[in-house]
């Protein structure tokens, strides 16, 4: 895993072209801190940078940037080709290898097969560039799921990318403006989703697309459009038209057969490949057909918590014996929690608030210490039916096209007057009559959810009502033009007959790329850690979605066909237990060790002094969630996030 960087700029000397582009390679370094290398060509104003973490072939023959071996094309790439010592079999005897490395690979396909073909055959996660020394033209591509970040703009003439936002800003520049659009955004979701950034003029390339600037582009100052190479709606469409048509037996075999070759893929390296293991269905699965393919035991681990309600390390311990793996596991403390939170807004480069940033970064660091390479469970919810809104979302709705909207209303109203911490006690009265699978963690806040939704007019409104952090963050928001809403983007283009599909859907278009795949990936590569996701191979997303909801959702229990895989390798009461989710108790350290740093932040004099927020709208929701009234934990600490990464800008200026 790499960091990699570059811009095209008419205006630079040669001297200020190669300071720029290693001072911007320099804020990268966390994400590659074994080798660093920069290319420049004064007279086309060019500059390609790499920072390099050696995982495959960790000799100097995989220094980057790279050059084909007919010299035509340069690349620096970010990512792992787990496909790519077969793709090298097909290639031409007469390429003149220097190396073993998948970027070698990847950039003599390029030259030989063209872009797109190359594309459609790799296997693998990445972001990379290549300049076409020929055509004066450069390329920017992004894996197919978003696994890798690559960020591109204009500052002022110059056309400029990276992996990550802190480069851009290096570039000697004014200063970037905030997005309104994506600020709006980012309190809604608690991310901002692809193509926006927090700052205008910069963008994330979509996933499964490139972008292909010529310099008749570049002089115009234009972005011209990306290009798909690969379409989740598009194999969405096909597997459900042509769906799988064997037993269930025949999916389970398959299911297993693709995640053995898929897992055994992501072992590739030249260091050794350790996993994650939260003792859930899906790191449970990975790791246990790791261990499967592995005559040493694998290092696994995992991180837990002092507040039972919230810890899963005792269930990974057993799960980790009965495989035989080299299992350690982190208890996080609120002071550890405390310690990292002033890191936050530096490692995650732009606001972002899904709180169980903390404990994975905290893994992450713990894990490096070991190893340079970890497998993790991520995208096993999105494919098979995993997340409780993907079953209570459609239930709801069903339900809400039956009941008077003044109803709706008034059934809001009274959950609200009671708190969550007293629901929580009511339902924890019934707990013991429920079976497993309608056990739920945290009742008093997806009661919350449920009325906050009540008013939805559609299954999306619904979707975005249990995601959202604010519903209406405008509302908070100071001089907000309503011109500038986007919050139906392009999450919603697919329209699906059953509505659990069309949940899963919409979490594999937004959730998945702009949340789970972005904290996990700055997480680990502040800590110089890769990371891999075997259920993100593209033979697996449309294996999955070719199989019936029967196969995903039975008799209310959710990833039924993953269950069955795991059945194979683990004793079923293992497997049969509530999800409770990755996540921390942030609304009790709010209360007591966090509070005196959110303090800070929500300061009157800070808040309004900024003008992006209404003060006294936040202020209610601090009091109330102080008093313990309501649990606003959630609202919150995107505003905290979004302070904590302001200061920090401040601070920089």
């Amino acid at each position: 895993m790499c960091g990699i960087a570059g811009f095209i700029s008419p205006n630079l000397s040669e001297n200020s072209l190669k300071e720029t582009i290693t001072l911007m390679i320099s804020k990268l370094e966390h994400r590659g801190p074994d080798d660093k290398g920069i290319w420049f060509d004064y007279s086309s104003g060019i500059a390609l940078a790499h920072s390099r973490l050696s995982i495959v072939d960790l000799s100097k023959a995989g220094h980057q940037p790279m050059i084909s071996s007919c010299e035509r094309y340069l690349i620096v790439f970010n990512g792992e080709i787990y496909n790519h010592k077969l793709l090298r079999k097909k290639l031409p005897d007469w390429i003149i290898w220097k190396g073993n490395s998948d970027t070698e690979t990847l950039i003599n396909g390029i030259s030989h097969w063209g872009l797109e073909k190359t594309l459609s055959k790799t296997v693998g996660m990445f972001a990379f560039a290549v300049w076409d020394r020929e055509q004066k033209k450069l390329t920017l591509a992004r894996d197919r799921f978003g696994e890798k970040p690559l960020y591109f703009g204009f500052r002022g003439k110059t056309l400029i990318f990276s992996s990550e936002l802190k480069s851009i800003e290096a570039f000697p520049d004014t200063s970037p403006n905030i997005d309104m659009n994506s600020l709006e955004m980012y309190l809604r979701y608690g991310y901002i989703p692809a193509p926006l950034s927090i700052y205008k003029g910069i963008h994330k390339l979509i996933p499964g697309n490139y972008l292909e600037f010529s310099m008749k582009d570049f002089y115009a100052g234009l972005i011209p459009s990306s290009k798909k190479y690969w379409s989740l709606e598009s194999i969405i469409k096909k597997k459900q038209a042509y769906p799988f048509l064997g037993s269930n037996k025949d999916a389970i075999d398959h299911l297993e057969s693709l995640l053995r070759e898929t897992i055994s893929g992501q072992l590739l390296g030249d260091v050794p490949v350790g996993a994650f293991l939260s003792g859930g269905i899906d790191s449970s699965t990975v790791v246990s057909i790791m261990q499967s393919q592995s005559r040493n035991a694998l290092n696994t681990f995992t991180v837990g918590f002092e507040e039972v309600e919230f810890d899963e390390s005792k269930s990974a311990k057993i799960i980790s014996s009965l495989i035989g793996t080299n299992h350690s596991e982190l208890i996080v403390s609120p002071n550890d929690a405390m310690r990292i939170i002033p890191d936050l807004a530096e490692i995650y480069d732009e606001p972002f608030s899904d709180v169980s940033q903390i404990p994975t970064y905290l893994i992450s660091k713990f894990a490096a210490n070991r190893l340079k390479v970890c497998l993790s469970g991520d995208g096993g919810d999105e494919l098979f039916c995993g997340y409780s809104r993907h079953i209570v979302g459609p239930r709801i709705w069903r339900i809400l096209n039956k009941i008077p909207y003044s109803l709706r209303k008034a059934i809001a109203y009274f959950i609200h007057q009671i708190s969550p911490t007293t629901w929580d006690n009511f339902y924890y009265l019934f707990e013991v009559f429920l079976p497993n699978h309608l056990r739920i963690n945290l009742p008093g806040l997806k009661i919350y959810k449920i009325s906050d939704l009540i008013n939805s007019e559609t299954l999306y409104e619904v979707y975005l009502s249990l995601l959202s952090s604010w519903s209406s963050p405008q509302n908070i928001l100071l001089n907000y033009d309503s011109s500038l809403n986007n919050s139906s983007f392009e999450f919603c283009n697919l329209n699906l007959h059953d509505s659990h599909h069309q949940m899963m859907y919409f979490d594999s278009k937004n959730y998945l790329p702009n949340d789970i795949l972005v904290k996990l990936d700055r997480a680990a590569m502040a800590s110089s850690l890769e990371t891999r996701l075997p259920f993100l191979d593209h033979r697996i997303i449309e294996f999955a979605w070719s199989t019936p909801l029967e196969m995903k959702l039975k008799n209310s229990r959710s990833k039924w066909l993953l269950r069955e895989v795991l059945k194979k390798y683990l004793p079923e009461n293992l497997i049969d237990k509530p999800k409770r989710g990755f996540t921390v108790p942030i609304g009790d350290w709010l209360r007591g060790p966090l509070k005196y740093w959110a303090n800070e932040l929500l300061d009157e004099k800070n808040i309004s002094s900024q003008k992006y927020f209404s003060y006294n709208s936040i202020k209610t929701k601090w009091d109330e969630h102080i008093s313990g009234k309501h649990d606003w934990s959630k609202q919150l600490w995107t505003i905290l996030m979004f302070q904590s990464w302001l200061q920090k800008k401040i601070l920089k200026i």
